[in-house]
């Protein structure tokens, strides 16, 4: 290589070396104009009735926005979609799943149900075939995969105010026959399942877990219940990492 073509290819070299040098402090031009990479938020949907939306609580008190907040206080960032109205049953669930505009496949879903077929005195086997639809449907919202679902049980309103001269004893078996259903087929099914009941039990001896309307929880409870359900979430999350 004579001196004048080494002298070229130095000088090149030199050149594309000190092109992104840049003083103490500045960003370099050529990296600058990069955006950040955005990381999308979880998507959680949440089904249910007046205990998932929330009944008499702000919407920040209600459970699952609560599980949303603890979310990112371990620097996940989430957000909700809720489908739920006081007072419905499982069947009544189903036609406001299918009046909304859902977009799946979301992260995880939870599903919460059942409290006023019992109420209501409906019968429990067809409670049973109604959980097991909602609960396949919500495995489908979920991409298919049984892990991404988390079931609560339904707490026992029979300890509230509300329940005040009602035979709270039955109410109590009543709730538990429900709930043996419920987990019998969530477990059969594979999802994860998370007992609320004694929490909401707790509040026989401690008004402030009552709402100011004397039958839902308060935002106290379902601060309770989102720490319950957490765990779950995070295992969820955790396990879409690796795939």
């Amino acid at each position: 290589m004579n001196k004048r073509l080494y002298l070229l290819v130095f000088l090149t070299v030199l050149t594309a070396c000190t092109a992104v040098i840049s003083l103490p402090g500045e960003t370099p031009a050529s990296l600058s104009t990069l955006e950040p990479v955005a990381m999308s938020p979880i998507r959680y949907l949440a089904l249910g009735d007046s205990y998932t939306i929330g009944e008499s609580v702000a919407e920040r008190e209600r459970w699952s926005n609560q599980l949303v907040k603890l979310l990112e206080n371990e620097g996940v960032k989430a957000e909700v979609t809720i489908i739920a109205r006081t007072g419905w049953t499982t069947d009544e669930l189903w036609q406001g799943i299918q009046a909304a505009k859902l977009e799946p496949p979301y992260d995880f879903v939870s599903l919460l149900i059942g409290v006023n077929n019992q109420y209501r005195g409906r019968d429990i086997e067809e409670y049973r075939q109604q959980f097991v639809f909602l609960l396949n449907k919500s495995i489908e919202y979920a991409g298919g995969d049984p892990k991404r679902v988390i079931v609560l049980s339904i707490p026992d309103w029979g300890v509230t105010p509300f329940a005040s001269g009602r035979d709270r004893e039955k109410i109590a078996q009543e709730i538990d026959a429900f709930n043996a259903v419920n987990r019998e087929e969530t477990e059969k099914a594979g999802a994860h399942y998370a007992d609320v009941t004694p929490i909401s039990r707790g509040a026989a001896n401690d008004p402030s877990l009552i709402a100011p309307d004397g039958l839902h929880p308060s935002g106290k409870m379902y601060r309770m219940w989102a720490e319950k359900v957490l765990p779950a979430a995070l295992e969820i999350l955790s396990s879409q990492k690796g795939k």
